[in-house]
């Protein structure tokens, strides 16, 4: 498939509309995936707390609409994960560099899951409007889909709304995940002790980095890092945050190995919105280092199929199990949950530190073909322009033909160098190289 944008075309818009004094709101879904599509309605029924989640799914528009770089921000639809007596809405801002999730816990929603599955749902201003005026005293029903038959006359014939969803966009849906499995929970706050953080936020377009650390009883943001402190780049974007503040019970923040990014997690007893902040503004999460790393191991399409008969949408996935059940080796079933993971079929929950399946609504070969650098170090290896000098337990030497010179690639100890312009400017932060890859997958071959 070539790298083109998908446009999602809806039929009909989300609505939220009032009938027998009860808030309905109806919302719009469309994948590229036909058996998604036919798909009439996932679930139906009511919202247990529909202010809370009206400010929580506000907050989710504000975040698909924003942009922090250079890239214009515009509203991008977030995709919705139905399934396992569990919503998940979840977006990304235009710039990729913010990544928001909503969980709706069983305790947040009374109704039945007709089907199970993930789809993009259409997030329009008269919607948003309407969402935006909710009171606490108000009933809702959420529905995904529509279970009435909806047909067109001459009367009133519906015209469709068109969404682009830009490659950076479902990119950073994929590579996300792989960020979140590795964060680590650094601190706990209570409900005053995020306003006071929140209060402590700088005015305006602030650059350079802040550190968050714990003095005595308050959390409090430093230009000047110290022991244990959370680095946030671009600490602005907290400012996303600021429409559910009245509404949080908890908080608890999160931080990458090596400081690269960081995750706010708002907890509101029955649901919880996750905020995830790539190292910087002009960083976004759609760079390809953990999924590269993890598509050396290609997935069987036979595993593909077999867990899309064994799981549903919001199941726990558990690693462990599914070895002793299938005979899996543990070291195999590690490298397979990465690579799942990145191709899409694997979300992470920070709160309960595990995998969840949900499989994308866009088309494997879109997926896969999202990562030139794979599909370079693949065009290497079929050329025959890598040679293995020298390869042992924790250390291999290789000579990878490059545009008129030979670069020589090291690999000890998992850690790869090249000589390569890419790895001199990035020193792996970006990762690894074509030159890399393709001897990684020439000695796992």
């Amino acid at each position: 498939m070539a790298n083109v944008n998908l446009d999602i075309a809806y039929q009909t818009n989300s609505v939220l509309t009032q009938k027998s004094g009860i808030q309905q709101l109806v919302l719009s879904h469309q994948a590229e995936l036909k058996e998604v599509n036919d798909v009439p309605c996932f679930f139906w029924g009511s919202l247990t707390d529909p202010l809370t989640t009206s400010k929580c799914l506000m907050t989710l528009s504000k975040v698909v609409r924003s942009s922090f770089g250079p890239i214009p921000p515009s509203l991008r639809d977030p995709i919705v994960s139905a399934g396992t007596d569990q919503i998940r809405f979840e977006g990304f801002s235009s710039c990729n560099g913010v990544y928001a999730r909503l969980d709706l816990l069983e305790d947040a929603i009374d109704g039945e899951f007709l089907a199970s599955g993930t789809t993009n749902v259409d997030f329009n201003e008269p919607m948003l409007n309407a969402l935006n005026a909710v009171r606490k005293t108000e009933k809702m029903v959420l529905g995904v889909g529509s279970k009435e038959v909806s047909i067109s006359t001459s009367k009133g014939k519906v015209i469709e709304k068109k969404v682009r969803l830009p490659e950076r966009w479902i990119k950073g849906l994929t590579s996300v995940q792989l960020y979140l499995a590795g964060m680590e929970e650094k601190f706990r706050l209570n409900k005053v002790q995020v306003i006071q953080l929140f209060q402590a936020i700088p005015k305006g377009n602030v650059k350079g980095e802040f550190f968050l650390t714990k003095r005595a009883n308050r959390f409090v943001l430093s230009p000047l890092a110290s022991p244990d402190s959370v680095r946030i780049g671009g600490v602005q974007r907290l400012r996303l945050l600021e429409g559910i503040l009245p509404y949080v019970d908890s908080m608890v923040v999160y931080q990458a190995p090596g400081a690269e990014s960081c995750s706010f997690v708002a907890d509101f007893k029955n649901m919880r919105l996750t905020l995830s902040l790539s190292p910087d503004n002009y960083r976004g999460f759609s760079g390809e280092g953990n999924v590269l790393e993890n598509m050396v191991q290609s997935v069987p399409d036979e595993w593909v199929l077999g867990i899309n008969s064994l799981l549903k949408s919001n199941e726990l996935f558990d690693p462990t199990m599914l070895s002793i059940e299938h005979d899996v080796d543990f070291a195999t079933m590690d490298s397979l949950t990465a690579s799942l993971s990145s191709i899409g079929l694997l979300g992470y929950d920070l709160s309960s530190h595990q995998h969840y399946y949900r499989r994308l609504p866009f088309k494997m070969e879109r997926i896969l073909s999202l990562n030139p650098r794979l599909k370079n170090a693949k065009k290497l290896l079929e050329q025959s322009s890598v040679q293995i000098i020298t390869s042992s337990d924790n250390y291999i030497e290789a000579r990878v033909e490059g545009s008129g010179v030979q670069h020589t690639v090291i690999i000890q100890n998992e850690q790869g160098r090249c000589t390569c312009d890419w790895f001199t400017n990035h020193q792996g932060k970006r990762g690894v190289c074509k030159h890399i890859l393709a001897v990684k997958m020439l000695n796992k071959g």
